[in-house]
């Protein structure tokens, strides 16, 4: 009988190079695919791929596995970056890690995957599947640290018939000491952080790039100008620094945060008081169930960021066809544009954009 086969999507960094290693182990025929999927900075220092690149070759190399490559630039465009651009003019604060899983790696790879025959394809997310009532169930990795559930919430439930994730049930520390002792040659790589696209560089001076300043008053929820900002897409709720009015002479010594942003008069909303932050509700778009849709109002936890801790939180159907959610205690810098992730206990239930 042959074995089943799976392509591994290899980023160049230890989770899924251990990911290829481990379903080695568990006798997969494996290969690994590399993905293209930003081009605007190639050659200068913000963009890591060539060096990505020749560290997936080298695991392949050492596992003894062919690496294919990829290039799916195009439809990051497309179908992620017009998308963050676009939030961002209309004053949202998006999040593209969550959309580059739903349209890229499980729907451009997975395709991709298939064309080549693949039985399977395998990422390094920390998460697990299990099919639960004969539905394959996404549920959170058991490293609270590490657990990346959150970013897989816009993914639907059969986008995930036909994956796997090898790490779901490792720590970090495990991962690095599997990645050791079987000699891998990014085993020390330091994890990457921040969106693909901006690298390590102030997030302003990318965006300026792709969106023109439009300059605009910042006033207290009271109405007093304090100063001119650059842009609305260039600030986001809770923001302390790089507001420009510290140090005021007529106001009480304290940090500015913005609270609100009113994009219709173009103006950046600042306090001084951190309450002012919280909030016990939000509204959110209609929800992507990974779990048969449930009856509302429905009890669970949430969360709106990732690496949060679960909010207990009530989920209720508005009248205006989106989703309600009243947290049981209010919560700092509810963001629109971000995410909010439904819970029961490790079972991810669904998740939604934040509308309001």
């Amino acid at each position: 009988m042959s074995k089943a086969s799976v392509i591994v999507g290899l980023s160049g960094g230890v989770d899924s190079a251990v990911a290829a290693a481990l379903l080695l182990e568990q006798g997969y025929a494996v290969q690994g695919l590399f993905m293209k999927n930003w081009e605007e900075d190639d050659g200068t220092e913000y963009c890591t791929a060539m060096e990505d690149l020749e560290d997936a070759r080298r695991v392949s190399e050492l596992l003894g596995i062919d690496l294919v490559t990829a290039n799916f630039a195009a439809e990051y465009w497309d179908d992620v970056f017009e998308q963050f651009l676009a939030s961002y003019r209309a004053g949202l604060t998006p999040n593209p890690d969550v959309l580059c899983n739903r349209e890229i790696k499980f729907k451009q790879f997975a395709r991709y995957a298939r064309s080549l025959g693949a039985d399977f394809i395998a990422t390094g997310h920390y998460a697990r599947l299990q099919v639960i009532d004969g539905r394959n169930q996404l549920l959170k990795g058991i490293d609270n640290d590490k657990d990346q559930s959150y970013f897989l919430q816009a993914v639907t439930s059969a986008q995930f018939d036909r994956c796997l994730f090898p790490l779901g049930g490792l720590r970090k520390t495990q991962v690095r000491e599997i990645a050791r002792r079987l000699g891998l040659p990014n085993a020390r790589k330091k994890d990457s952080t921040g969106i693909c696209f901006i690298g390590e560089r102030r997030f302003a001076d990318f965006l300026s790039r792709y969106l023109p300043h439009q300059p605009g008053p910042i006033r207290t929820r009271e109405g007093r100008t304090l100063g001119e900002h650059v842009g609305l897409a260039y600030y986001t709720i809770g923001q302390r620094q790089g507001l420009g009015i510290g140090g005021r002479r007529d106001a009480v010594q304290a940090p500015w945060y913005v609270s609100a942003k009113a994009h219709a008069e173009n103006v950046l909303v600042v306090s001084q008081h951190p309450e002012d932050l919280r909030r016990p509700w939000l509204a959110a778009e209609p929800a992507n169930w990974l779990v048969p849709e449930p009856a509302l109002p429905l009890r669970c936890t949430a969360k709106i960021r990732y690496r949060q801790t679960d909010q207990p939180a009530t989920v209720f159907a508005r009248a205006d066809g989106r989703l309600g959610v009243r947290f049981d205690t209010p919560q700092r810098a509810v963001t629109p544009g971000q995410f909010v992730c439904f819970y029961e206990e490790d079972v991810v239930l669904g998740g939604a954009v934040i509308a309001a």
